[in-house]
């Protein structure tokens, strides 16, 4: 394909009556610190573009734009994220927007953070390396202690940066992270932490191997498929281990992964971790943090969890695969709503030349609906990374959620949720082995709720501890039920939504209700469902239940069992 750009619109009737003209002048932002990142805002690829000086009626797209039904495209969240991020990190300008979250320029904010006082005699320092959100980073050398005559890379966070009560909790926090995670092999080690009075210093290791943004343009723009499949690999992998620990990146983007080496084969790894934050699988973050063309629409809508990081990751697979973007526009306004309403295009070259598999992996991961999202683990199983070797699938908490909403439902959705368990294909089945496996069933095949918490502590840090992940582990381990055999986990692990987004979904279901017709469904009053659903007294049951049921035979029809398979609750049926 040569160099990433996506393909000229010949003729572009959907835009508007002034062309878009790359201008190499007006760089990328990143939204949380206005860091400029090494090509053109707007660009559809990666590389700089190549359409400078092209004529006027000529335009960059890999995302086709959208005419929107209203007079006018919606207002866009551009205006709100700035504003909120400015005023996160005490850079709010006099004639800006703001949203009131908090005082800005705290007044006798301390910025004393606990940390060593020996930089200076422990370390020297050499050339910068890279620029992040609030500083920069350098090589330097360590000239005492157990680092002596190692070379590793210093993060320097000027303290004149740090203007809020809430940047000085971000900088404890990603300190916090990097101890507690250290130790993956595709993560930089953490290796120490200093300040001064002018700045905080975080020593890592050195990589030398450059940024894997730079490695896909050295390659002409874009990836082989079996190179891009080692690549995410080791993304997914630190991903997974993140994830298991209740930390979400909210900033994966192919400049913050390094090559440990200029090796073809280097070990790759994750860095920056200043916008990462915990979070709880039954909780939800309302901060609008990360770059502009890797941010999922949950995050714009302000109610987002790990899944965030599953987005940026298929955008990351659709960069390596194709060399575009898969949304695209002049403006950040354009950005993000090509985020919220386009779809990307799989029609173009490379796409159709591509495996099948290669497809549905970037596109089950850059699903809007982030129920439907493959989580890091199941991306690591799917079928396209299934035979690549050294593949080892991790722990996922999705599986602990779906335990404790089957424990929770009625006897009448365990049973429709069984059925739909055998309709699942073998590589599905094999991902729900992975994790009965790793929950540590008795010579039986049994498990116990016992074996979630047990598996948990297995595998936990610090940051497991911190994001409170082993409380709700704990809360799922506490459930009073049965134990568990590899039917019933699949019954109870199988997640509706996720089906729901793949193209066999339909047959999924329709083979589901023909398994349940023969084995679980039987005549049933509209009471006795709605008792079953646990609706209350002041939900008009008979009007929101009558097409649940068929009136021949009084069982349950193909719609009822769809909605039943979902997981109803009266909050829904309040809302109908």
């Amino acid at each position: 394909m040569g160099l990433c750009h996506g393909k000229p619109i010949e003729n572009p009737q959907n835009l508007s009556e002034n062309p878009i003209i790359p201008d190499d002048n007006i760089p990328a932002v990143n939204y949380r610190t206005g860091k400029s990142s090494n090509f053109p805002f707007y660009s559809p690829s990666p590389l700089p573009s190549g359409f400078k000086n092209s004529p006027a009626n000529s335009s960059v797209s890999s995302t086709p734009l959208r005419i929107f039904k209203r007079p006018f495209p919606p207002p866009s969240p551009a205006k709100h994220i700035r504003a909120l991020l400015a005023r996160r990190h005490g850079s709010v300008k006099p004639n800006e927007a703001s949203i009131p979250e908090g005082n800005e320029f705290e007044v006798g904010l301390d910025k004393n953070f606990g940390f060593s006082k020996h930089f200076i005699t422990h370390y020297e320092l050499g050339e910068e390396v890279g620029r992040g959100h609030f500083g920069y980073t350098c090589s330097a050398k360590a000239k005492k202690g157990s680092l002596k005559g190692q070379d590793v890379a210093v993060k320097i966070i000027p303290k004149s940066k740090i203007t809020t009560a809430i940047a000085v909790e971000d900088v404890r926090r990603e300190v916090k992270i990097l101890q507690a995670l250290t130790g993956h092999k595709n993560l930089v080690q953490f290796y120490d932490c200093c300040e001064d009075d002018d700045n905080v210093y975080i020593v890592m290791e050195l990589c030398k191997g450059g940024e894997l943004l730079d490695r896909i343009l050295s390659r002409g723009g874009k990836y082989s498929e079996e190179d891009a499949k080692a690549v995410m690999v080791q993304i997914l992998s630190i991903v997974a281990y993140c994830h298991l620990q209740g930390v979400v990146h909210r900033d994966l983007k192919p400049e913050n992964f390094l090559f440990t080496f200029k090796d073809e084969h280097s070990p790759l790894k994750a860095i920056d971790f200043g916008l990462s934050d915990y979070v709880k699988p039954d909780e939800r973050l309302n901060d609008i943090v990360g770059s502009a063309y890797y941010v999922a629409p949950e995050v714009l809508h302000r109610s987002y969890g790990t899944e965030a990081d599953m987005w940026s990751v298929g955008v990351i697979a659709y960069i390596l695969l194709c060399g575009s973007r898969p949304f695209w526009a002049r403006t950040e306004s354009g950005i993000f709503q090509a985020v919220l309403k386009a779809d990307p295009s799989f029609d173009e070259a490379p796409w159709p030349s591509l495996s099948s598999d290669a497809i549905d992996f970037v596109k089950r991961l850059l699903n809007k609906d982030y129920r439907k999202r493959l989580t890091a683990a199941q991306a690591l199983s799917h079928p396209w990374l299934a035979n690549y070797h050294d593949v080892k699938i991790p722990l996922d908490m999705i599986v602990y959620k779906l335990v404790k909403a089957y424990i929770c439902s009625s006897p009448l959705r365990k049973a429709a949720l069984g059925a739909l368990a055998k309709t699942l294909t073998v590589p599905q089945l094999a991902y729900l082995r992975e994790q009965f496996t790793l929950l540590g069933p008795n010579k039986s095949g049994i498990i116990s709720l016992q074996n979630f918490k047990t598996a948990a502590v297995r595998n936990s840090t610090d940051a497991m501890k911190d994001s409170r992940v082993v409380d709700y582990v704990n809360m799922v381990s506490s459930l009073q039920y049965r134990k568990l055999d590899f039917e019933e986990f699949c019954a109870a692990t199988t997640s509706v939504h996720q089906l729901e987004g793949m193209e066999s979904w339909e047959q999924h279901a329709r083979s589901a209700y023909e398994l349940f017709e023969k084995d679980g469904n039987r005549p049933i009053m509209i009471e006795e469902l709605a008792s079953e659903l646990g609706l209350s007294p002041s939900v008009p049951v008979h009007v929101v239940l009558q097409d649940w049921i068929r009136h021949a035979d009084g069982k349950l029809s193909f719609l009822g069992f769809v909605r039943l398979l979902h997981g109803v609750s009266s909050r829904a049926f309040q809302k109908t």
